[in-house]
């Protein structure tokens, strides 16, 4: 089974117009469409302006390098936190996957994880 780690920051997840105010360091995500620009970012670091914004979310981070033919990681994850009622906002990487889940859910999230087999 993966083992996961959860990470010290506090992180916001928001909707901007642009990263003019952004100084990008630190943990953080950008997410580009035709149809919004979306920030993952160190809370202390977000920008000053944002068209929504929701803080109070932690990372937990499945630890190692994942090989792209795995498959179903996410999914467990997802579905082990889904059954313990706990909402999660999932970003991935080249290497890996991270999934945020609201600080005040993170022992939870934690406990529901090691429950499914899930090492920490």
């Amino acid at each position: 089974m993966l083992s996961l780690e959860v990470l010290p920051q506090l992180l916001t997840v928001c909707k901007v117009e642009s990263l003019s105010d952004f100084t990008p360091s630190g943990l953080y995500f950008i997410g580009s469409t035709d149809a919004e620009l979306s920030l993952v970012c160190e809370t202390d670091r977000t920008p000053a302006a944002t068209l929504a914004r929701e803080d109070g979310w932690r990372a937990l981070r499945v630890v190692g390098t994942m090989e792209f033919t795995l498959t179903g990681v996410l999914a467990g994850i997802a579905g082990a936190l889904a059954d313990a009622q706990i909402p999660i906002f999932a970003v991935s990487t080249y290497d890996t996957d991270y999934i945020l889940v609201k600080r005040e859910n993170l022992d939870r999230a934690v406990e529901a994880l090691k429950k499914a087999g899930y090492g920490f």
